[in-house]
């Protein structure tokens, strides 16, 4: 596929005619070239990204084939020539003023243009040929987009029968030893789906003491599924993480001892898997608890399971299919007979597999034209064969073929991380961004944004967790079937090759390890990983093309562009110092490697745009830094118990293409004083997010040079003075700031709500020991939306004095020492979201609330049953003025569900 070489050609070409390239003589001297060449390579890009609408003769597969070719190696020439310039590497080179230099990089530059040139014209007669055809053929265009991020319908239609016997499994009563009741079909079939069902029944919320669920998957381990069932059952602590297997299990066995539970093991493989499982079970004095499996596997089945009482799950029927189809494609729009008949006949060449049928679904959920359902039901018809496992398959891949170009890109980057693992967006979206398949605009994060969105409306992605008020993902992870597509497409090597480095103990007094060699992608399986016994880094490389030399084809490390850390057993090893001649790097994720010191082998790395590293002590980040010029993501974390500061150089300020930067707590300096002589050329006009910037560092240079950031979060040490920095009279200044976030404050915040920024639509005080009564201020602003109160204010009362809030939806009051509330559907007009947390001496919720008529959730957790009294009064009270009422939802101290009251 040529379009993620053609869009990453062209980002680095971008890169180049930016004001902050390093190489200014280069920019100036070879500036018509590079203009000549994004001019084209512009062209060329919209082409192969429309690649299906062009695809109307044979001739394009093998076209896309050079194309793929031609940019790789003319972006691979661009990036290495002028990283051994940039560097000094060639020591007779200094900057590019060199003459010598300068004409071989031209005559380069002039070869690379006629390479482009050949293959935009060749681009432009297959364009105007699918022109001439176009009137005679049905373009294929399954795109599709949605305002609404979250529209997603979890739950399961049909399956009535199923899911009453297999409530009645878990509720009657049996004696002896705990029931295992294993969920039998194959993959895509529902299994998961009706567990879950049966999961949060009412019936199962009140039968249980206990209720516990882990995943376990192909590539299972086991540390991680005792922890996953920990979670349901204890109050966790970052220590209960520290400890063995053996001492989980042990704890596991004993959190369930004397008590009705239910355990769900979610795709299990291995009758082994099984046995390593089973002992952590109390047996004893355990009498109506559940063991509840599933598997794709009839040997796991009859060997786990209590004899007659395994279910095997059947396809749907036809109706069931259609009314699945239906719910998926449809929701409750009214269909003319013929897109009926069609529809009914799509269904049923789906052969009753529910992941098929929302799969296809999911293509036709925004097309109302009868020739696109047309379209899918003879393709349809043509990918089915007589093997489920085969038909499901092709199905899968009939919706990944008609993905766009760079949806294809980014639905394959899931099968980088562990298989069954639940991925955090910001950090997928990011590492997109980074490869530069995403076209730069301002608002690359809502390009981002909008390419998982497409990939959830189409069912390709599921979402695991939103944010709280609902409106974004923040984590999301593919079904294992899915997983299976991307990781066999990424085998075929056409957009990028999935290498494996493996780490070998090479030092033992220094604890460091060096890289033997690169191994081809393995997937793991089990506990234990046997041909890495010290982890490995996960590479992405550039596929091998004829337009190089053999020899450069060859050097793996000088092809690979992006670097993951994963299944590292001991966080002090890491690469030595390799990093170095990775020299066209991208992407470098080390968050499972400490460091104390900053990593000078990566100030060499000038073509990285994402950053990721763990420290535990603070660290003074050096001026070389600048270098890094195409930086768009800079994340240090550090660990919960431990107070870090990273110090920036003034240099920083060099790095024009950063986005997002996040590190503990930062201290920042104001931009060098020649840029503001000069117009400020040195700021961060791209900013979008900042966590967390030291108070004291708050002046009116620095917010005038991140003026754009989006999110911030300022981090304070407690009676720092807050009027010393001069943050009062300088937020305003932050004209495009939506998200805001107050932490470790003990001094006055603004006085006004006018010093806030109009734009602010979340804000969120923690640890701000500010009086009840300044929320009167917080009250004003006009477009919040979300307020959030984390152990941030002082005093037992809270009597709101203005009528405020005018937009807020969602309000979380989390640690305080609030004991009486009293306000009315003035002060919350259009209150959507009441959650309230760890509030152990609030009374009640106010009885007003029963008059917000936008009020949809109260959510309680570790709060006293009389505040869940409370709310069921409100519940009650709504119902009574003929209101739609509130779900309440009352959750216990390990997060589960104890009360779940719906309206």
């Amino acid at each position: 596929m040529a379009h993620a070489s053609v869009a990453s050609l062209m980002r680095t070409i971008e890169s180049l005619l930016t004001s902050n390239s390093p190489i200014p003589s280069l920019s100036c001297d070879q500036r018509e070239e590079f203009c000549a060449l994004h001019e084209k390579v512009s062209s060329l890009e919209v082409f192969v990204k429309n690649f299906d609408k062009n695809n109307v003769s044979g001739e394009m597969s093998d076209f896309e084939v050079e194309v793929k070719e031609v940019a790789s190696a003319v972006e691979y020439t661009i990036q290495l020539r002028l990283t051994e310039a940039v560097l000094g590497e060639n020591k007779s080179i200094i900057g590019i003023s060199n003459i010598w230099t300068r004409r071989k990089f031209h005559k380069s530059l002039q070869q690379l243009a006629k390479d482009i040139d050949h293959v935009w014209k060749e681009s432009t007669k297959i364009q105007d040929k699918g022109k001439q055809v176009s009137k005679e053929s049905l373009v294929h265009d399954f795109s599709c987009s949605t305002n609404n991020i979250l529209n997603v319908n979890n739950n399961m239609v049909g399956r009535d029968d199923q899911k009453e016997c297999l409530l009645e499994d878990l509720t009657t009563s049996y004696s002896g030893e705990p029931k295992v009741i294993p969920i039998v079909g194959m993959g895509g079939i529902g299994k998961t789906t009706l567990a879950k069902e049966v999961y949060n029944h009412g019936s199962i919320l009140c039968r249980f003491d206990v209720r516990a669920w882990a995943t376990v998957s192909q590539q299972h381990n086991r540390k991680e599924v005792l922890l996953g069932l920990l979670r349901s059952t204890i109050n966790m602590d970052d220590t209960v993480k520290t400890r063995g297997e053996a001492e989980l299990a042990d704890t596991l066995q004993k959190s369930l001892k004397r008590k009705r539970y239910l355990i769900v093991l979610d795709d299990i493989w291995s009758c082994e898997v099984w046995d390593g499982m089973r002992r952590c079970f109390p047996t004893e004095d355990n009498a109506g608890s559940r063991i509840l499996l599933t598997t794709r596997n009839n040997e796991v089945a009859c060997y786990a399971g209590t004899e007659n009482l395994s279910l095997q799950m059947s396809f749907m029927d036809q109706d069931e299919s259609w009314s699945l189809f239906k719910s998926e494609a449809l929701s409750s729009e009214a269909l003319s007979y013929e897109f009926e008949t069609v529809g009914k006949q799509i269904a049923n060449e789906c052969h009753g597999l529910p992941l098929t049928i929302v799969v296809v679904s999911g293509l036709l959920k925004y097309k109302r034209e009868i020739e696109d359902w047309k379209s899918v039901a003879k393709d349809v018809t043509s990918f089915v064969t007589n093997n489920t496992d085969e038909r499901c398959s092709r199905v899968l891949g009939l919706s990944y073929d008609h993905l766009t170009s760079d949806l294809k890109t980014c639905l394959l980057h899931f099968g980088i991380f562990p298989e069954d693992s639940e991925i955090p967006v910001k950090e997928l979206m990011r590492t997109w961004m980074a490869e530069g398949f995403l076209k730069l605009e301002n608002d690359l994060e809502g390009e981002a944004e909008k390419c998982l969105q497409e990939l959830v409306d189409r069912c390709l992605v599921l979402v695991c967790k939103k944010s709280l008020d609902g409106t974004k993902i923040r984590s999301c992870k593919v079904h294992d079937l899915i997983y299976d597509l991307c990781v066999r497409e990424i085998q075929r090597k056409n957009i990028f090759i999935m290498n494996d480095i493996v780490l070998d103990y090479s030092d033992s007094k220094h604890r460091y390890v060096s890289m033997q060699k690169m191994q081809p992608f393995k997937r793991v399986t089990g506990d234990k990983i046997d041909y890495c016994p010290f982890g490995i880094y996960r590479a992405l490389l550039t596929p091998v093309h004829r337009q190089l030399r053999d020899h450069d084809n060859n050097d793996l490390l000088i092809r690979t562009h992006s670097i993951f850390s994963f299944h590292l057993k001991d966080s002090y090893y890491g690469l030595k110092s390799g990093l170095i001649h990775f020299k066209l790097l991208k992407v470098l994720e080390l968050r499972h490697r400490v460091i104390d010191n900053f990593p000078v082998e990566i100030l060499s790395l000038i073509w990285l745009r994402y950053l990721s590293l763990l420290c535990l002590e603070s660290l003074d980040i050096p001026p070389e830094i600048c270098r890094l010029w195409n930086l768009q993501t800079f994340i240090v974390q550090g660990l919960p118990d431990r107070s870090v500061l990273i110090t920036f150089p003034e240099e920083i300020w060099g790095l024009m293409q950063l986005r997002h930067l996040k590190v503990p707590r930062f201290y920042l300096p104001n931009p060098p004083s020649r840029s503001v002589d000069k117009g400020r050329h040195l700021d961060f006009s791209n900013l979008q997010t900042i966590s967390y910037l030291s108070l004291g560092c708050c002046t009116n240079e620095v917010l005038l040079g991140i003026r754009n950031v989006k999110k911030l979060r300022i981090r304070g040490r407690g009676y720092e003075s807050i009027w010393d920095s001069g943050l009062l009279n300088n937020l305003v200044r932050l004209q495009q700031l939506e998200t805001l976030s107050f932490i470790h404050f003990f001094n006055i915040l603004p006085a006004s709500a006018k010093a806030f920024p109009a734009t602010l639509k979340k804000l969120k005080l923690e640890r701000t020991l500010q009086s009840w009564s300044y929320l009167d201020i917080i009250a004003q602003l006009p477009n919040l939306e979300v307020l959030k109160l984390v152990d941030a204010c002082h005093g037992h009362k809270w009597y709101p004095n203005v009528r405020g809030f005018t937009r807020l939806k969602l309000l979380l009051i989390e640690g305080n020492y609030l004991k009486y509330w009293k306000a009315t559907d003035d002060n919350f007009p259009v209150l959507e979201r009441l959650m309230i947390r760890s509030c152990r001496n609030l009374k009640e919720i106010p009885i007003e609330f029963a008059d917000i008529h936008t009020l949809q959730l109260i959510e309680l957790r570790e709060c006293p049953p009389k505040l869940g009294e409370s709310a069921a009064r409100i519940q009650k009270e709504q119902e009574d003025l003929g209101n739609n009422p509130v779900d309440v939802r009352i959750f216990d101290p390990c997060g589960r569900i104890q009360k779940n009251i719906f309206g």
